[in-house]
């Protein structure tokens, strides 16, 4: 047995009550949209304005009264028992920094969405043949300037320093077929102790980036698996393949919002019912996103077996993530289909252990 019984144990006393946050905080951001949507006190916060200058204000003051109604449970779920937990370096006014950022960031692409919306709606009765391929290169082009320009809002990223390091990991992506110039580092230690590493952007905003905490708890072995998993996904164009699944699922949101709110798409009042219908469906897309996620991380876990060999390093990568960021060993079936994007560390081991066994590799 890989995991001890204490670190089920752990991950699972960390874990369950996030989930239960997570459920409270969803239902209760489906309650605030429907109060705003359904009785007076929507109306009651929306300016008396054109319709324009409403449409520019309206998804704001929703997103922020929605905010503001969250944040206890937000503040105990994302500040508190990290903190409780050792897994926070941040202070409660870094931790609210990053909270008025993102907030600054949905309320300006909500913005975006709703007044395009809107004035489609308002423009021609046929709005969703426009909107539908408008929103498909909306998805595509935030997916390409997202790492240059929404990334660096949160984290601050520079070449990995160690030249040796970074020798050997380019060596091992010219190897594979996937070479990159640089391997980015993000200062992720001063937000948390968690590790992480991922490839974002396609074409010339593509980058792999490496938490630095990842950096510091890592053996050199484990860090050159874990980027021939990340190299793996650049190769097989993971990235890309989800853009497209984000494309389909923004179409079939427009096709949604069309069927729900029919003409009142015009009228700057439907925003709240606008964001419950995407709420709502929210979770059917994401698992469906999931899924294919998961797909991908297997397929990713035995490119880089075949690309090391060296099965030893990706258990002992594996593995420290596992401690790092106190991960689930065994969640609940539902939370799994609905928001896991990886397998579970167990089942990414048991893969790679039968990969390696049929292709006559051995555990260093």
């Amino acid at each position: 047995m890989t995991f001890s019984r204490e670190q089920v144990e752990r991950g699972r006393s960390y874990h369950r009550p996030r989930y239960l946050a997570e459920l409270a905080d969803f239902a209760l951001g489906l309650g605030v949209l429907a109060l705003l949507a359904f009785t007076d006190v929507g109306d009651a916060l929306l300016p008396d304005w054109s319709w324009w200058a409403q449409t520019l204000v309206y998804p704001t003051i929703v997103l922020a009264f929605l905010a503001l109604v969250r944040l206890p449970i937000a503040y105990w779920r994302d500040y508190v028992r990290e903190r409780r937990w050792g897994l926070s370096t941040q202070s409660l006014g870094g931790w609210f920094a990053d909270v008025a950022k993102g907030f600054a960031v949905s309320a300006l692409l909500a913005t975006i969405l709703l007044f395009g919306l809107i004035g489609l709606a308002r423009w021609t009765d046929a709005w969703p043949l426009v909107a539908a391929p408008l929103v498909a290169a909306f998805v595509i082009f935030f997916t390409f300037v997202a790492p240059v320009v929404l990334e660096p809002i949160f984290n601050k990223f520079k070449p990995l320093e160690d030249q040796k390091l970074a020798a050997d990991l380019r060596g091992l992506s010219e190897r594979v077929g996937v070479p990159v110039r640089d391997v980015l580092v993000a200062d992720a230690s001063r937000r948390t102790t968690k590790s992480n590493a991922y490839v974002s952007g396609f074409g010339a905003t593509r980058r792999v980036v490496l938490y630095d905490t990842l950096l510091e708890q890592m053996k050199p072995a484990e860090i050159r698996a874990v980027l021939a998993h990340q190299l793996a996904h650049r190769k097989h164009g993971d990235v890309a393949r989800l853009s497209v699944l984000l494309v389909l699922a923004g179409v079939g949101l427009v096709a949604l919002l069309w069927a729900v709110l029919g003409e009142d798409a015009a009228d700057p009042r439907s925003i709240p019912l606008a964001m419950l219908v995407v709420m709502l469906a929210t979770p059917i897309v994401f698992a469906g996103i999931a899924a294919y996620a998961r797909h991908a991380e297997y397929r990713a876990d035995r490119f880089a077996l075949d690309a090391t060999g060296d099965l030893g390093a990706l258990e002992g990568a594996f593995t420290g993530l596992v401690d790092a960021n106190v991960a689930d060993l065994d969640p609940p079936r539902v939370v799994y289909y609905l928001k896991y994007t990886h397998p579970t560390v167990p089942e990414r081991l048991d893969a790679l252990r039968r990969t390696a066994r049929d292709e006559g590799l051995e555990a260093a």
